[in-house]
């Protein structure tokens, strides 16, 4: 439960922050830029979170951290390139920002999904880090 609820937390930082950048940036680049800044956002709100309540992980020291989370983060990335896939396709499929947000957080349901899985069997195990 805590785990669903903390996804859904990092999804709102995630869609919150991209919607701040595109208020704010214009052109070309928003978009991208903006999807990056929210994935950023969701990822580090979501380790902080998972590591101390999900997997109660305590690093021995700031290395060992770094390390976790570098795991954490690579193992993110086939499920970020999921997650941008999905919104991305729905933003070129429907043709709007509120079609685009649904795209993004059905992703990102996805990918949480499967992230928690590969965080449970290879991230926060005393054996991987």
């Amino acid at each position: 439960m805590f785990y669903a609820t903390f996804a859904v937390l990092a999804t709102a930082i995630n869609i919150a922050a991209q919607d701040i950048v595109v208020r704010v940036m214009h052109g070309a680049v928003a978009i991208p830029v903006s999807v990056v800044v929210g994935t950023a956002a969701g990822l580090v709100t979501k380790y902080l979170l998972d590591k101390r309540y999900i997997f109660g992980f305590r690093a021995r020291d700031v290395a060992h951290d770094a390390r976790t989370f570098g795991l954490y983060t690579a193992a993110g990335v086939v499920t970020t390139l999921l997650f941008w896939l999905v919104e991305f396709g729905f933003a070129y499929a429907f043709g709007s920002k509120e079609m685009r947000y649904l795209g993004g957080v059905i992703g990102l349901s996805i990918g949480y999904l499967a992230k928690y899985h590969l965080d449970k069997r290879f991230v926060f195990r005393a054996e991987a880090v």
